[in-house]
């Protein structure tokens, strides 16, 4: 059985862009297990289970599931998780990723053993391609160097933070997740006037936002062939 490690913000992930790959991947036979960085529960972001901002269907699905499943509900914590348990790993956005998954030591490690390693593959989605801008190969270089990715664009940024980058909850964005990933030599394309973005480079596959969830879940299960 192919087996799935999601790794998810305890600061705010993003609903259905973990709900759709985990129910999906579920649905196709893989075995999920879910880790945070220190064990404790994920934190879903309130906006992705208000029914006013993404619709009642999705908002009581979201939370249901947020609640219920017993992986999210008991992770493992990150320091205790190897890549080589797991042929794949998924990192579901959200901007509560940018002040913990991002930048945890054991988040990159995980992403660079299985996108370096001969069989592993990720699933990078929204915020959490920040992540790429951290992560380094075992070179020293930057793990997303001329790769071909997508991602949270600058352009939807805006219409979040205000001038002095703080978001509606008062905190402040730390960064913008293009601007990092294009400096870390990334090829970047958001596919702005496209209705979904997902790009397949590899082993790595990354996704733009929530709209591109249930295309990411599909085409990273077709990936792993489930």
């Amino acid at each position: 059985m192919t087996s799935v490690l999601f790794v998810v913000s305890e600061e705010g992930y993003w609903g259905e862009e973990c709900i759709e790959p985990l129910t999906t991947l579920d649905a196709r036979g893989a075995e999920v297990t879910v880790a945070t960085p220190t064990g404790s529960p994920p934190v879903v972001d309130e906006r992705s289970v208000d029914p006013e901002n993404v619709g009642e269907e999705t908002a009581e699905w979201v939370t249901e599931v947020d609640e219920t499943d017993e992986r999210l509900n008991d992770p493992e914590p990150l320091a205790a998780v190897e890549a080589d348990d797991y042929d794949a790993v998924v990192f579901p956005g959200g901007h509560g990723t940018e002040w913990d998954v991002n930048q945890d030591r054991d988040a990159r490690r995980l992403l660079r053993e299985q996108v370096a390693g001969e069989d592993g593959k990720a699933l990078v989605v929204c915020h959490a391609v920040g992540i790429l801008a951290f992560t380094r190969d075992a070179d020293g270089g930057f793990l997303v160097a001329d790769r071909d990715v997508t991602g949270f664009p600058n352009e939807w940024e805006e219409g979040i933070v205000d001038e002095h980058d703080r978001m509606p909850d008062g905190r402040k964005l730390p960064y913008w997740v293009e601007d990092e990933v294009v400096a870390a030599d990334a090829n970047w394309d958001a596919e702005l006037d496209a209705d979904t973005s997902v790009t397949v480079d590899g082993d790595l596959v990354t996704a733009r936002g929530p709209e591109s969830s249930a295309d990411a879940a599909e085409t990273f299960a077709d990936e792993l062939d489930l």
